[in-house]
């Protein structure tokens, strides 16, 4: 029993220091700063092409230049698909899947923005032009709109 003066003098001295600590680190603490997140930085998907270059593949369609699309019909049943060509600076014409566009340039396929030719045995890709495409995207929304009328609902 004569030990417990000592003991909480010691124990008290130990409570001193660690208050003591806390009150410093409490003041001498600089102020936190804000923290903010970098931007995001968006990057453009790589195109199939350069994919397929990186893997040891090549492209199948080589891009034709006398040939430029006017518009495409792509049917359900794509042997009724029709692409709408004009070829050598020639006026349109509407040319149906595996049928001759000049001697020896056949559409092999119909897609939704570009078309595939057999010119003498090399497939080529004619694309659709930018302006060509947001002018479809607006015709599909007008005509949507004009199909949910009460007008095109009384046939």
């Amino acid at each position: 029993m004569k030990r417990w003066p000592l003991i909480t003098s010691f124990v008290l001295f130990i409570a001193l220091c660690v208050s003591a600590a806390y009150w410093a680190m409490q003041m001498f603490n600089p102020p936190l700063r804000a923290v903010a997140a970098p931007p995001q930085s968006t990057q453009a998907a790589p195109s199939l092409d350069a994919a397929a270059g990186l893997l040891g593949g090549h492209s199948n369609a080589v891009v034709a230049s006398n040939f430029q699309l006017k518009g495409v019909v792509v049917a359900s049943n794509p042997a009724e698909s029709v692409a709408i060509l004009a070829a050598n600076g020639k006026p349109a014409q509407a040319v149906r899947v595996n049928s001759q566009v000049l001697p020896g340039v056949t559409v092999k396929e119909v897609n939704k923005h570009y078309v595939l030719i057999s010119e003498n045995g090399v497939m080529k890709r004619v694309d659709l032009p930018a302006d060509a495409k947001r002018q479809m995207k607006v015709d599909i929304s007008t005509n949507a709109a004009v199909a949910g009328s009460p007008r095109a609902n009384r046939r």
